[in-house]
């Protein structure tokens, strides 16, 4: 939300102060630049990315859009599940939690979480860990190797989009100056026509410069800055819950295990000691009697 403020905000801006100087809109309107940069930052994304990356720009713009997901509600139903996790551990051994585990969508602790359910790559991080706990095969030292392994990897193909559309703001100028060539050229042989003719020439190659710098400076470019920061609040995420998870399977309790993985939490998110105390004891909600019979 704040990020389409933020471009209204600078389109806004520009254009206010051009009209406040009694500036013509309509010479703004050229067409035939918007399809030279615009088509031309299109084709230099596909052609620099993968349809992978391509597909993950969409979902991530869109994602920049909507706001960041790691929010301190979500933070703190992600310390209650665990702690469930964790408490029913304790009472039944890791392998009371091995169905848990291996079917998350019927879990009975899972299946209250359809955020967690349906990222699958934060459930196939703490599934997978887990697992590998439950088996005793691997020591604490080799499950803190694997979950940094994962975290790098998925890091790697997370910030490929933000570089990806910083590739295409920076080009935006390069492109802007292109657009502006070409209409240089149109004016060079419009030489010994109407001057109106020629003027218009001039200022629409000039709207291809401005509008190439516009959408770098004022777009594109903040648009991947934003996208940058998501991919490094989805990382302290993923931080938070390998703090959490190593904590446990080196034998802390679940209620020191969590208090641990809070501190880790950033602190713009991080809710109070008392907030998880009280989701994480909270009791489930009974299910409603049925209406009794006429």
């Amino acid at each position: 939300m704040f990020s389409i403020i933020g471009i209204l905000v600078v389109f806004g801006a520009v254009l206010g102060g051009f009209l406040m100087e009694k500036g013509p809109v309509a010479v703004l309107i050229q067409p035939s630049e918007f399809l030279i940069i615009g088509g031309a930052a299109l084709g230099t994304m596909l052609s620099a990315n993968p349809l992978h990356v391509l597909k993950k720009i969409v979902s991530g713009v869109a994602q920049v859009l909507r706001g960041s997901k790691y929010s301190k509600k979500r933070y703190i139903e992600s310390l209650k599940m665990m702690f469930t996790l964790f408490v029913k551990a304790r009472k039944e051994g890791l392998a009371g939690i091995e169905m848990d585990i291996e079917d998350p969508a019927k879990s009975a602790v899972f299946s209250k979480y359809p955020d967690f359910l349906k990222n699958h790559h934060v459930r196939d991080f703490v599934c997978d860990t887990m697992r590998m706990a439950i088996t005793g095969g691997a020591s604490a030292f080799d499950l803190d190797h694997m979950m940094e392994l994962d975290m790098d990897v998925h890091h790697m193909g997370a910030t490929q989009p933000a570089s990806a559309l910083a590739t295409v703001a920076d080009s935006l100028p390069g492109l802007g100056i292109v657009a502006a060539v070409l209409g240089v050229v149109l004016t060079m042989s419009a030489l010994g026509g109407p001057p109106e003719e020629i003027g218009h020439k001039v200022a629409a190659a000039l709207v291809g410069t401005f509008l190439g710098i516009l959408l770098c400076y004022g777009m594109v470019g903040p648009l991947s800055s934003n996208l940058s920061k998501l991919v490094d609040e989805e990382q302290s995420y993923y931080h938070v819950l390998r703090v959490l998870m190593m904590s446990f399977i080196k034998g802390m309790s679940p209620a020191l295990a969590i208090e641990l993985s809070r501190r880790a939490i950033p602190e713009h998110v991080r809710p109070s000691f008392l907030e998880v105390d009280k989701a994480c004891r909270q009791k489930e909600e009974p299910a409603a009697a049925p209406a009794a019979a006429a």
